[in-house]
């Protein structure tokens, strides 16, 4: 994909984030502003340093981890990431259809899940990274909308922006950072072709990390108006009582084609990491294609436990990326897989933690990494 600039770059990354899973998240925070806004910073910190390495290298996501983990530390990484990048493309059309459907959607499901997919596979062919003057009207649409519904909104919360529901400071760091992470082995996808890599990287972490913020504020709003007895804890309800009609389905819609459209795109990348031969844009579709198929199945039910599984593999290993590169100036292919394994270890006991898995595994793996540094 060749550069279109800062401006592109930016308003795909503003798309990515615009998502019914971001909001849902952020109504699991309760009223925790504090470490949302903390989660989102360091979220975002780690997404600019991992999409630098991609804008400097000139080379996609998953080459960028060869650098530092070897080519068949590579490939094992970037099946994960095309495993977990089919998995949450189901997700994100199955959460879609849903919202859709409780809204009167007269579609059967499957017909919509298929309506959905032909949106996403659109948006490859005239989405900003092709035709951004498309792309820029589509997003200047869904901003709009999503202005629109959020003036509604906080008119309707009430003043006392707390709730007595939520998660714990730390869990609510959790769930903060959960969301910036997970696209941690996908920005190089987007950074590699940067014709000012800085700038351009920059804009991209600071476009995500903005609007994200502004997808948790929504759902820390439908919280507090849970708590006031307004709505209940779900998206599909804060909708239905604002009564704002198309404009809701057309943000269900949009945002879901914006934020899957990355998923498919990325997995295309990795898959042609692991085969060489393949094509990255038709493999994306083929993804888009697969995602509606696990749909159709109903595979979620099954694949649910094995994407957060997937998922803890990826805040390691960027950590991993980041200090050899950063701090060690230097790649250790084995050692970093030692440093990578003690942080995804640690993501998988550290469930206890006071400062949650997450952030364990970063730090660990990160202190396990910086240790070779004292060695040379």
């Amino acid at each position: 994909m060749k550069s279109k600039g800062v401006f592109t770059n930016g308003l795909i990354w503003f798309g990515a984030a615009i998502s019914i899973a971001e909001i849902e998240a952020g109504i699991q925070c309760g009223s925790n502003w504090v470490p949302l806004i903390l989660g989102h910073f360091l979220g975002g910190l780690m997404l600019f340093a991992m999409g630098i390495l991609g804008a400097k290298s000139k080379k996609n996501a998953m080459e960028t981890v060869k650098e530092g983990f070897g080519n068949v530390g590579s490939k094992i990484f970037a099946s994960l990431n095309f495993l977990q990048l089919v998995g949450w493309t189901s997700v994100m059309i199955t959460q879609a259809a849903a919202v859709l459907d409780q809204l009167g959607n007269p579609f059967s499901l499957p017909l919509t899940y298929s309506i959905i997919g032909v949106f996403v596979l659109f948006w490859i062919f005239v989405g900003p990274q092709n035709k951004a003057h498309l792309g820029t009207i589509g997003m200047s649409i869904l901003t709009v909308l999503l202005v629109y519904m959020s003036y509604k909104l906080f008119s309707l919360s009430p003043k006392n922006l707390t709730s007595s529901a939520g998660a714990s400071f730390w869990q609510a760091f959790e769930i903060s950072i959960a969301m910036p992470l997970s696209f941690l082995p996908l920005i190089s996808d987007y950074t590699k072709n940067a014709e000012k890599p800085v700038t351009e990287t920059l804009v991209s972490a600071l476009a995500y990390t903005i609007a994200s913020l502004w997808m948790y504020a929504i759902g820390i709003f439908i919280s507090i108006c849970t708590d006031a007895g307004i709505c209940t804890p779900e998206f599909t309800s804060i909708l239905q009582i604002l009564k704002i009609g198309v404009a809701g389905i057309l943000i269900v819609l949009l945002s879901t084609v914006t934020t899957t459209f990355l998923d498919v795109y990325s997995a295309g990348e990795s898959a042609h990491t692991i085969i060489q031969k393949i094509s990255p844009k038709i493999a994306g579709m083929s993804t888009c294609l697969l995602g509606v198929l696990l749909c159709l199945l109903k595979f979620f039910d099954y694949y649910a436990n094995f994407l957060y599984l997937i998922a803890s593999v990826f805040a390691p290993m960027a950590s991993v990326l980041i200090v050899s590169h950063y701090f060690v100036k230097k790649y250790h292919p084995h050692w970093n897989g030692f440093a990578w394994f003690i942080g995804f270890a640690v993501y998988q006991f550290a469930g206890n933690s006071p400062i949650g898995p997450s952030i364990s595994a970063i730090l660990v793996s990160a202190f396990v990494c910086g240790i070779r540094a004292l060695r040379n």
